[in-house]
């Protein structure tokens, strides 16, 4: 069994969640280890940057006009443990969101980060490539033409409930008070 966390955000809160791994933080919530493998975004506990990626995302819009949540997880960014996200109680479609596979296991070498010979991460096309049809820009940036590649439908298999390149937009609409955001378990 895992260790469990209660935050509690105001209505209107909006923000991202992603797990960082290889590294510690000591009792005051410093990092005890100089860099994270993945997810680092500096020497605390809270975040106040964008991790580095790759990262799995879970993505929350709270309590829009005091009614309405959106949730997403994101594989957009790349892809480092499995994230879920779940209304503990709530009103409308409140699906549960996000991937509770393993991509490490079925990365592609082109994209696996490795770490002792060990797989600890699987990047994004776009991260790797840097091109406008893998990043869905340019003449890309329309829904039309950007368009699922090799990369995001073998993450899009492994993950159907979760986003796998740009033009992939799964939120879920919820109204809610309570949610799990659950890291490497099964829904």
């Amino acid at each position: 069994m895992g260790q469990t966390a209660l935050y509690n955000v105001p209505d209107g809160w909006s923000g991202r969640i992603w797990a960082r791994t290889g590294c510690s933080f000591d009792k005051n919530g410093g990092n005890a280890s100089s860099k994270c493998q993945t997810g680092d975004c500096g020497p605390s506990v809270n975040c106040t940057s964008p991790g580095n990626l790759p990262v799995t995302i879970a993505e929350l819009t709270l309590g829009v006009g005091g009614l309405i949540d959106y949730y997403d997880v994101s594989l957009v960014d790349g892809f480092n443990v499995p994230i879920v996200v779940k209304p503990a109680n709530g009103k409308g479609n409140c699906s549960t969101a996000g991937c509770d596979g393993d991509l490490r296991d079925t990365c592609p070498s082109e994209l696996a980060v490795k770490s002792n010979g060990t797989v600890t991460a699987c990047r994004s096309s776009c991260d790797v490539f840097n091109t406008d049809e893998y990043c869905c820009r340019g003449t890309y940036l329309d829904p039309v033409t950007c368009l699922p590649t090799n990369y995001s439908s073998a993450f899009k298999q492994a993950c159907p409930g979760a986003s796998s390149y740009a033009g992939d937009i799964l939120t879920v609409t919820c109204s809610s008070t309570e949610y799990i955001v659950a890291f490497c378990a099964l829904r």
